[in-house]
């Protein structure tokens, strides 16, 4: 039977230039048995994440009290997110990530007995929470890290297009999951339903080669969080992946107006706020699901560059528009430029550093995702509050653009970063 990846001349065929490249799972089962079993347990802590906040809503019927969740998210990622990094570049990743995830998923069994005990404490919500927050900030570098030992340079980007695509369709399906579990059966049952989706990330990392750093640069010593810090210092082009994406998230975030634009714009209730926040990550999903095309681009810094500013200039259009569907429009494209920014910026950051520094970059990366969101979440409510929420909008998505504009100016060798010849 005549192959279906590529044609009798060589080519890759059209739909595998248009719609998701699944070679990295064909080509490497661990790879495979890692993204299933994430993309897994991903929908499950997302289930898990709607939960608590219901729950705690329930118990305080305080919506500050709901916010304080997020809170106790934040602080141990960013606080670990460093340190995480730093202990993947020392010990067996493998061992890390099973560890990791075995520590999550018994913080799922907690709120899971808890919950069928009768036992209902805010307190021990916040705390399971946290808890979980310092489990993933160890999880995630170790697994990151892993990617580019289990496949080739050239199938980095499809990899990273597979993985957004877990990363949104679980940001968007796991709490409409979440929340009619819960509904229909109550918080125990989602809690034990994400018990048994870590399964699967366990038995990926369980299945997994040794994956020790490779230390063939010197002998093997404790890794220090200052040393990637200094590292990341002499390599232009990958701190430029964090200027980009800091401009995004920080300056072009309208994501804490929604609630606001969704009266003052579309005379619209809680429904139209709903639709707001989930336009971007319908963009996101549309992204990946059509990423076949992204796998022959080459310039990666030239690529994360449009992107960026495609996302700038998409919200400062949705800051223009009055016509709801019109602004949806805008924010799905908004969503579609993020997740082709993420591929290349996560690409770059596993192609162009050394494995033995690979760990603590993406800790460094973990930092980034986490807090530039709440701070654009900060600053675009501030501007809002001093003068209006289409200033602040359109403002933001304009300042993105120029910011974005000026730093590709600064470095030029940004934008000719070539990915056959990978250079930090």
């Amino acid at each position: 039977m005549a192959p279906t990846t590529t044609s009798e001349k060589g080519e890759i065929p059209l739909r595998s230039r248009i719609f998701a490249d699944l070679t990295p799972l064909r080509a490497s089962p661990d790879y495979r048995r890692l993204w299933c079993g994430n993309t897994i347990s991903w929908m499950g802590q997302q289930m898990t994440a709607l939960a608590v906040s219901l729950q705690v809503y329930a118990l305080t019927h305080s919506t500050f009290s709901v916010g304080l969740v997020g809170l106790c998210a934040l602080v141990p990622l960013v606080v670990f997110g460093l340190y995480g990094g730093a202990i993947a570049d020392t010990v067996d990743r493998r061992i890390l990530g099973l560890y990791s995830a075995a520590g999550a998923t018994a913080m799922s069994l907690v709120l899971a007995v808890a919950a069928l005990a009768g036992f209902h404490r805010v307190w021990l919500l916040y705390g399971v929470v946290a808890v979980q927050a310092v489990c993933f900030a160890m999880n995630s570098p170790a697994r990151s890290s892993m990617i580019p030992r289990l496949l080739p340079a050239e199938q980095l980007p499809a990899a990273n297009a597979l993985n957004s695509l877990t990363s949104n369709l679980g940001l968007m399906c796991g709490p409409m999951l979440g929340g009619v579990i819960v509904g229909l059966w109550g918080y125990q049952t989602a809690y034990l339903i994400d018990v048994v989706a870590f399964s699967g990330s366990l038995y990926a990392m369980w299945r997994l080669p040794s994956m020790r750093p490779d230390q063939e640069e010197g002998p093997r010593r404790r890794a220090s969080v200052l040393d990637g810090l200094r590292f990341l210092a002499t390599r232009p082009n990958l701190r430029m992946t964090f200027f980009t994406d800091l401009a995004a998230m920080v300056l072009a975030q309208p994501r804490a107006l929604f609630p606001a634009v969704a009266v003052l714009w579309f005379a619209g209730d809680a429904k139209t706020v709903g639709l707001l926040v989930a336009a971007p990550a319908v963009g996101a999903v549309l992204g990946g699901l059509f990423s076949g095309w992204l796998g022959g681009i080459r310039r990666h810094g030239l690529a994360i560059l449009l992107a960026v500013a495609s996302w700038g200039a998409a919200v400062a259009c949705f800051g223009l528009s009055r016509q709801l569907w019109l602004g949806l429009f805008f924010l799905a494209v908004a969503g579609c430029a993020d997740t082709v920014s993420m591929v290349f910026r996560s690409t770059m950051l596993q192609a162009a550093t050394p494995d033995a520094m690979r760990g603590r970059l993406q800790g460094v990366f973990i930092v980034v995702v986490a807090g530039g969101p709440r701070l654009g979440d900060f600053l675009a409510g501030s501007v809002a509050d001093l003068t209006s929420p289409a200033t602040a909008v359109i403002g933001g998505g304009v300042a993105c653009v120029l910011v974005v504009t000026v730093l590709g100016l600064a470095r030029r060798g940004f934008a000719r970063y070539d990915a056959r010849e990978p250079r930090a």
